[in-house]
């Protein structure tokens, strides 16, 4: 039988990415929590070019970054398949999946800096929202793919769930739901989803984690 392993932090949506694929799946697997401020040496060995989690480990061969992980997951385990079969549908989903990619790290960025500059990355967020509301969620979809959530979804989970929680501590109001009427309605249905409502960061243990980062890294870059 197959070991799975799962190299991650709790607090990181790129790790959440694979726990519900993981899920998504029915495939068992066990999850090794890793402090990022003091990483393990296996971490290291299983990942040494970016040095970064998700890791997954499938029978001691290690897959790393979580777009690829997700990928993978999909391809081993066939059932409930994450991409649509069509080739063209499959192509839209990656596209957005790339493009979510390239986004979500807007997110983070806006926990890392202040003023005018973090002013620039919440215009940029808030320009994101508006490609997601008026291009990827048309024609009255529950999910970005259709009736069933699939890679799309999970890979804009930093929008559905990490977003808010950033907003909160930071003082922003970014997404706004009468302004993302769509994006609000998907963001309902993902979160009530069992495997995403289930396995969730808690929102308080969030906010008190990042603010006291925040303050740190605020504070050093200020000297």
């Amino acid at each position: 039988m197959a070991v799975v392993k799962l190299f991650g932090a709790w607090l990181s949506p790129y790790c959440y990415r694979v726990i519900w694929a993981l899920k998504l799946k029915g495939i068992a697997y066990e999850y090794i929590e890793e402090d990022l401020s003091n990483k393990s040496p296996l971490l290291l060995q299983y990942n040494p070019i970016h040095k970064k989690i998700p890791v997954l480990l499938h029978d001691d061969k290690p897959i790393c970054e979580s777009t690829v992980i997700l990928r993978y997951i999909d391809e081993i385990r066939p059932q409930n398949p994450l991409l649509p079969a069509d080739p063209h549908e499959r192509a839209v989903a990656l596209f957005w999946i790339k493009f979510a990619d390239d986004k979500s790290p807007l997110i983070s960025k806006l926990f890392r800096t202040d003023g005018e500059e973090q002013q620039a990355v919440a215009k940029e967020c808030f320009e994101m929202l508006e490609v997601l509301e008026e291009h990827a969620l048309i024609g009255g979809k529950k999910f970005f793919g259709g009736d069933e959530i699939n890679m799309v979804d999970i890979a804009f989970c930093s929008v559905a769930h990490w977003l808010g929680v950033i907003e909160d501590f930071a003082g922003l109001k970014i997404f706004e739901p009468h302004k993302f009427p769509r994006l609000n309605s998907w963001i309902q249905n993902f979160k009530s989803v069992p495997v995403i409502k289930d396995n969730l960061p808690d929102t308080d243990k969030m906010l008190v984690l990042l603010k006291r980062r925040r303050e740190i890294l605020l504070a050093s870059k200020s000297s």
